[in-house]
C-alpha cells in the first residue's frame, strides 16, 4: 500500500472525468464536497426532485450537512440514473448499500464499460455480496473497472474541512492513482491500494464491531473494556480477511483499523449510537425509528453472519452482535458471554 501523499495534480484533464455522484445521504453529500474541492462540475443523482429542487433554492443538501453549502452552478443535478450512467465516465456509489438493488433496477445503460468506484461501507442484503462483487456479477463490470474508497471518514468531519485520510482501491494501480487525484484536496490526503475486497469487508466488520461498542457502552463498561473489544475486534477482522482473500495487508493500516477505531469510539458514528441505544434497552425497530437514519452494521451483522458459515473463522464477537439483534438475546447476558472469552 502506498504511503499517503499530498493532492495529485488534477482536474479536468483526469480520464475519469466526468464524475457523477449517486446517493443524497451525509456520506454522499460529504463525497461530493470532496469531488469539487479538485473538480470543476460533477452530475448528483438524488431520487426524489423536490430534494433537488430544495437544494437548488438553498444551496445545501436540505436533510444532510444543513451548514455545507455548495456553489450549485457546478452541479448537474438529475433524478435520471441513466443520465449519469450515459454522460459519465465515472460513477461513484454513495447509497445505502440495503437500498442499492433498487437504485439499479432503473438503470437501462450498460455499465462494464464505466468507472465504478463504491464509497459504501456495507453489504447487499440477500446477496451476501460486498459491493464490487455485486457489480461484477450482475453488471459484468471487470476488476480493473472496480474501484473502493476508505478509510477513517465521519461526514461530519469532511463537511467541516478536518484533515481526512482516504485510500483508494482499485486491481488496476493506476486507476487506484486517477481516483486518488480526484479526491485529494488541501485537506483531503489520499493513499492506494489493490485490495479491493479486503477493504470492503473490514468495512462492514467495522460497522459491526461499532455496535457491538455501543451495546458496551449502554451497559456501562467502561474505556478499559472498550480497549480490549477493539483490540479484539481488530484480531477478529484480520483473521476473517485472511480466510476470504488472503493477500499481504498491513491491518494496522488506517483503512482498516484506523476505520475500526473512528466507528467504534467517535459520536459521529450511527452504528455505535445504535448500539449504544440497544444496550440501554432499545428493541432493534424502536432503536431505527428514533435514529431516522441506517445503521448499515445492522444489515451486515446478519450477511457477515451468513457468510461466515462457508469460511467458519472463530469470530465470538460477530456471533454476540448477531444473537442480540437476530436471536433477541439479552444484551447483558451475550456481553458477559463474550467478556469471558477475552484475554
Amino acid at each position: 500500500m502506498a504511503p499517503f501523499s499530498a493532492p495529485i495534480e488534477s482536474g479536468m484533464s483526469n480520464p475519469l472525468n466526468p464524475v457523477a455522484v449517486i446517493g443524497s445521504g451525509s456520506w454522499a453529500t460529504a463525497i461530493a464536497k470532496i469531488v469539487l474541492e479538485a473538480q470543476d462540475h460533477i452530475y448528483w443523482y438524488m431520487r426524489r426532485q423536490d430534494a433537488i429542487d430544495d437544494f437548488l433554492r438553498t444551496g445545501h443538501n436540505p436533510s444532510y450537512l444543513t451548514s455545507l453549502q455548495f456553489n450549485t452552478e457546478r452541479i448537474h443535478f438529475t433524478t435520471d440514473l441513466n443520465e449519469v450512467a450515459r454522460e459519465c465516465e465515472t460513477l461513484i456509489f454513495v447509497t445505502p448499500s440495503p437500498y442499492l438493488k433498487n437504485h439499479l433496477k432503473k438503470l437501462k445503460v450498460r455499465l462494464s464499460d464505466k468507472f465504478i468506484v463504491t464509497a459504501i461501507k456495507g453489504i447487499v442484503p440477500d446477496e451476501n455480496l460486498v459491493c464490487t462483487e455485486y457489480f461484477r456479477q450482475v453488471y459484468n463490470v471487470p476488476d480493473e473497472n472496480l474501484a473502493v474508497i476508505g478509510g477513517p471518514s465521519h461526514a461530519e468531519e469532511v463537511a467541516l474541512n478536518r484533515l481526512t485520510y482516504l485510500t483508494t482501491a482499485c486491481s488496476n494501480l493506476q486507476k487506484a492513482r486517477l481516483l486518488a487525484a480526484l479526491i485529494g484536496s488541501g485537506f483531503i490526503k489520499t493513499k492506494t491500494s489493490q485490495d479491493v475486497i479486503g477493504i470492503e469487508y473490514a468495512s462492514v466488520l467495522k460497522n459491526v464491531y461499532a455496535i457491538a461498542a455501543g451495546i458496551c457502552g449502554g451497559l456501562k463498561y467502561g474505556d478499559n473494556f472498550q480497549s480490549v473489544l477493539m483490540s479484539n475486534a481488530a484480531q477478529e477482522m484480520n483473521r476473517f480477511l485472511r480466510a476470504v482473500y488472503p493477500i499481504e495487508r498491513n491491518i494496522y493500516d488506517s483503512v482498516y483499523l484506523g476505520d475500526l477505531l473512528v466507528t467504534g469510539y467517535s459520536n459521529f458514528s450511527r452504528n455505535r449510537v445504535f448500539g449504544t441505544m440497544i444496550g440501554r434497552g432499545y428493541s432493534v425497530k424502536s432503536a431505527q425509528i428514533e435514529m431516522e437514519m441506517i445503521a448499515e452494521g445492522y444489515y451486515g451483522t446478519k450477511c457477515m453472519k451468513d457468510i461466515n458459515r462457508r469460511f467458519h473463522v472463530n469470530m465470538p464477537i460477530l456471533d454476540a452482535v448477531y444473537n442480540i439483534l437476530y436471536e433477541r438475546i439479552s444484551p447483558a447476558v451475550e456481553i458477559k458471554l463474550l467478556t469471558d472469552s477475552f484475554r
